[in-house]
């Protein structure tokens, strides 16, 4: 499996080169479902895909029950059918990439390709957007002809994400990505409680990044991420909807340590139910 984080400049060469690498564009903003596109058509990097949360990242909310989330995954056949459209297969690198802090969209896109659809080449535009303006990358505008199609059949590892009933029984160490306000309990814009999954841990992903939005070196990540001495069951990253906690997952991959596996229900899901317990405040000492 390739790194899986790819700087603005070497992305600038490898466009420039025989063998360039599928870019897909991930900007989405939470408020508006069709700004992401719209932003994509006004300027991009040259040749990239717009990949969207909701359309592409995402199946269909249970509006009833709310089971899964606000960012459920799509099924096996819908994920294929979007990464056949968009003409992605394993043969060919392919680089996800936002403007948002962090690059949580991207992250998503990245989880989502990488660990669960199992596309080896598969990375992350490091900075995102914003790196891509420092080094005077170009761009394009409008959408450009449709990629041709691929006929890749992914083989998805489902045993990469857990659902409800599991994350409510295991003994893995819980961490989760949110900013500590929201994991303490102090806001909550978007989920139906306040709070966190009782015994779980924070780890906001901004702080997987530096002063300059970039990941940090291994090194430091390892020294910093929630981590267990049983291998057995490991770890769970959760966060709102599946997102960001992505994010974490990354870093963890960064690091060089076993990679969490991911709650895609999340807070969304969890604090749904009433019936589920909840902390609030900062973790206590175990």
């Amino acid at each position: 499996m390739t790194h899986p984080l790819i700087d603005a400049d070497s992305l600038r060469h490898a466009l420039d080169g025989d063998t360039p690498p599928l870019v897909l564009d991930c900007r989405v903003r939470l408020n508006d479902p069709d700004a992401g596109a719209a932003l994509w058509r006004q300027a991009h990097v040259p040749g990239s895909l717009h990949l969207d949360l909701d359309r592409d990242l995402s199946g269909p909310r249970d509006a009833g029950s709310g089971a899964g989330g606000r960012h459920p995954l799509p099924s096996h056949a819908d994920f294929t059918a979007t990464l056949q459209r968009l003409g992605v297969a394993p043969e060919r690198e392919v680089v996800v990439l936002d403007d948002a802090g962090g690059q949580l969209a991207a992250a998503r896109a990245w989880w989502m390709l990488s660990e669960w659809a199992g596309h080896p080449r598969v990375r992350l535009l490091d900075g995102g957007l914003a790196a891509w303006e420092s080094i005077n990358g170009d761009w394009e505008v409008g959408e450009g002809a449709p990629p041709a199609p691929s006929q890749w059949t992914p083989e998805f590892d489902d045993s990469r994400f857990v659902v409800l009933e599991e994350m409510a029984s295991t003994a893995a160490l819980k961490v989760d990505a949110r900013a500590g306000e929201r994991y303490r309990g102090e806001v909550e814009p978007m989920d139906p409680r306040a709070g966190h999954i009782p015994g779980a841990v924070n780890r906001p992903c901004s702080l997987n990044l530096d002063d300059n939005g970039r990941f940090k070196s291994p090194e430091a990540l390892a020294r910093e991420l929630p981590q267990t001495s049983q291998q057995d069951p490991g770890v769970i990253a959760y966060c709102g909807s599946g997102v960001t906690a992505c994010h974490d997952i990354l870093a963890y991959r960064l690091a060089g340590l076993p990679a969490p596996r991911l709650y895609v229900g999340s807070w969304s899901e969890w604090s749904g139910d009433p019936a589920r317990p909840a902390e609030t405040g900062p973790a206590t000492a175990s």
